[in-house]
C-alpha cells in the first residue's frame, strides 16, 4: 500500500498575514480558503510543483486537542533544482533568506533558510538531479521493488 504525505498543518498566529506570506512572498498556490464552520477556517496552499500542501487556519481540530504553538515548527523543507535561482526569486519577493550554504559536497548538500512571520523555520535544499528526474526515481529506481 502506498502512503502519501499530502498536507502539513502549519501553526500560525494570524491567518491572513500567513496566507499573504505563503502566497505572495513564496508563490504557493491558494487551493482552498473556506470557512468550514463559523469557527473553523481552512486555507490550503501548495508550493509550485509539489504533491504536498500546507494548511493554515483558525479553529482546526487537532489530535488529542493538542495544538502546536505558532512559530514552533523547525525543519520544514522544500526542494529545488537550482538554489541560486530560488534564492534570487525569494529575495526579489522580499523574503529574508540566508545565502546558500553548502553543508556537504555533492548534489543535495546545499541549503538556504528562511522563516515565516511567526518564526516557523524552513529549509530549501538543492537537488540538481530533480531538474531531469523525479526524486522517487532517484531514490527508488524502476528496477527495484
Amino acid at each position: 500500500m502506498d502512503w502519501t504525505l499530502e498536507v502539513i498543518v502549519v501553526p500560525v498566529s494570524d491567518v491572513d498575514r500567513a496566507k499573504e506570506f505563503y502566497s505572495d512572498k513564496l508563490g504557493f498556490h491558494v487551493d482552498i480558503d473556506t470557512h468550514v464552520t463559523k469557527e473553523i477556517r481552512i486555507i490550503q496552499l501548495t508550493p509550485p510543483g509539489s504533491g504536498c500542501s500546507i494548511v493554515i487556519g483558525e479553529g482546526i481540530p487537532t489530535p488529542g486537542g493538542r495544538a502546536p504553538e505558532p512559530g514552533s515548527y523547525v525543519g520544514l523543507q522544500l526542494v529545488v533544482a537550482d538554489i541560486k535561482a530560488a534564492h534570487a526569486e525569494l529575495v526579489e519577493r522580499g523574503v529574508e533568506v540566508s545565502d546558500p550554504i553548502e553543508v556537504a559536497p555533492g548534489d543535495g548538500g546545499t541549503f538556504l533558510y528562511f522563516e515565516d512571520p511567526d518564526g516557523n523555520a524552513w529549509a530549501v535544499q538543492e537537488y540538481r538531479v530533480r531538474a531531469t528526474r523525479p526524486l522517487y526515481e532517484v531514490l527508488r529506481p524502476k528496477d527495484r521493488t
